[in-house]
């Protein structure tokens, strides 16, 4: 039996709407997927600017101690972070030992940063000295309101003319004030490129930062970044103020660009050629 001119219109009919319904799910879900990839490098930037707050933390905490290493203790200048902490450090002679910092929630620092809670750093020796290491660990810590956990690891591997580190965050997770949660772990190897011969003034430290990292949602979808240009962070900067990192999608990839080196809060985000968003960091 031959099919009539209006089975043929009506199978085309169907067959048109079936298509183009497919098309729009499969476009929508293509839209869904670059918004996590936006919403986890937007999350990123966040774990970073905690990550770089970590690095702040420890390194006033061992100068306000005399356990840098390499001089013998003085007044150094510094943000003062912890002036809205209480620090003690047990054994007082001897390594390795243990720092515990307590923060007063009520107080916020210049920067306008609020921490709660305490971080409690292991060292086994002066922060300076070749191959000395420094874990970091959380008890209830917040800053501005985010949750901080799991473990960050400094290792010195400084050369002869070179002060350099590697840092890795094991088992990280950031609970956003909103409940929001992320995963993230990373290994950055980092370089003084500026203030290494002003040991007294932190001040005028400029840090170059390469390395790899994945961040990964409350569902379970997961994003791995790769730094293309050298992170940079200057000591008097709160944030990351140059470089960029690449973040690749499943079929796509993102790019966060942190700026050309000023002071401040913007950071924009490319993917795939649609047009870039600019973001305000933490």
């Amino acid at each position: 039996m031959k099919p009539t001119k209006l089975l043929i219109a009506v199978s085309l009919g169907f067959f048109t709407f079936f298509v183009s319904c497919k098309k729009e799910s499969s476009t929508n879900d293509s839209q869904t997927v670059v918004e996590s990839t936006f919403e986890l490098t937007t999350d990123n930037a966040t774990a970073d600017f905690l990550a770089e707050d970590d690095n702040d933390v420890l390194m006033e905490a061992a100068e306000d101690k005399g356990l840098l290493g390499s001089f013998a203790p003085q007044i150094i200048e510094s943000n003062n972070f912890l002036a809205c902490a209480t620090v003690t450090v047990t054994p007082l002679t001897g390594f390795p030992k243990t720092i515990l910092i307590t923060f007063d929630s009520t107080c916020i620092t210049p920067r306008g940063i609020r921490r709660s809670g305490a971080v409690r750093i292991v060292i086994s020796d002066s922060l300076r000295r070749p191959g000395s290491t420094a874990v970091m660990t959380f008890e209830n810590y917040y800053i501005n309101y985010f949750k901080r956990e799991g473990t960050h690891t400094f290792t010195n591997t400084s050369q002869p003319g070179i002060k350099s580190w590697q840092r890795k965050v094991e088992g990280g997770k950031i609970t956003a004030p909103n409940g929001r949660f992320w995963l993230h772990q990373s290994i950055k190897d980092v370089v003084q490129t500026a203030g290494v011969t002003t040991p007294m003034n932190l001040f005028d430290d400029i840090f170059s930062i390469t390395g790899n990292a994945s961040i990964t949602n409350a569902q379970g979808v997961t994003r791995t970044s790769t730094i293309l240009l050298p992170l940079q962070k200057k000591y008097s900067c709160a944030n990351i103020d140059k470089g960029r990192i690449r973040f690749q999608g499943p079929n796509h990839f993102a790019i966060l660009d942190y700026g050309n080196g000023e002071c401040d809060r913007v950071a924009v985000i490319s993917i795939d050629g649609q047009p870039p968003r600019t973001i305000l960091l933490p």
